[in-house]
């Protein structure tokens, strides 16, 4: 019997990384802030965690765009600081950054973003993968729901760091994103890795959101 061919990458990273994406998604604080029970000062507070961390992502980008492994992946029609910053001075007013403070799960998940672009750039693309695929498909949810709930002009200020304005099709986009995760020239162990890197990540994640829950608790 011919044996069957392994998984795709990406497949791989979906799969493995599903229960932590769960978790994730399903957490106290976002559900309320979907729900609408939470504040906009919330939601700021949520926008300007995603500052810190993009900030890492994005500062880390520079040097690895001529990497064989991490170049690939990085696309200036992803990059997000910037409409993080439109958003922040909306919500905040232009003083934002003079009074921006990263939850301590924040700075550790930035740090961690920063350490594997300094050092292992497949950790990179982990970290690249589970941040920008995860807001340009269930960040559309938070934008609706930001819309509707505090009355941001739709697509405007507030919520644009999750509008793609140079990607016209997401769908398209991701499929093109997977075959490149798809063709990584790394062996099965550095996979492993990578895997176990992804999970990580959602896990870095899953603990802003606790902080944040903990920081806006639903009054009894």
């Amino acid at each position: 019997m011919t044996p069957s061919a392994p998984p795709p990458f990406s497949t791989l990273i979906r799969t493995a990384s599903q229960q932590q994406h769960t978790e994730a998604e399903s957490s106290t604080f976002m559900g309320d802030l979907l729900g609408g029970r939470l504040g906009v000062e919330a939601y700021a507070r949520y926008t300007e965690q995603l500052w810190f961390v993009y900030r890492a992502l994005e500062e880390g980008a520079r040097a690895l765009v001529d990497d064989p492994v991490a170049g690939p992946f990085i696309r200036p029609e992803l990059m997000r600081t910037g409409a993080l910053a439109r958003d922040l001075a909306h919500l905040r007013g232009e003083g934002w950054r003079d009074t921006a403070v990263p939850l301590p799960a924040t700075s550790a998940y930035a740090d961690r973003v920063t350490q594997c672009a300094r050092s292992w750039p497949a950790g990179y693309v982990a970290h690249h993968y589970t941040r920008y695929l995860g807001d340009l498909s269930g960040g559309q949810i938070i934008r609706d729901r930001a819309e509707r709930t505090w009355g941001f002009t739709r697509r405007g200020d507030g919520v644009r760091f999750y509008v793609f304005e140079e990607i016209p099709n997401p769908a398209a986009f991701k499929r093109s994103y997977r075959e490149l995760l798809d063709g990584v020239r790394v062996d099965e162990v550095e996979r492993r890795r990578v895997v176990e890197e992804c999970g990580r990540a959602f896990a870095l994640n899953t603990a802003v959101f606790r902080e944040l829950g903990e920081e806006f608790p639903l009054s009894a």
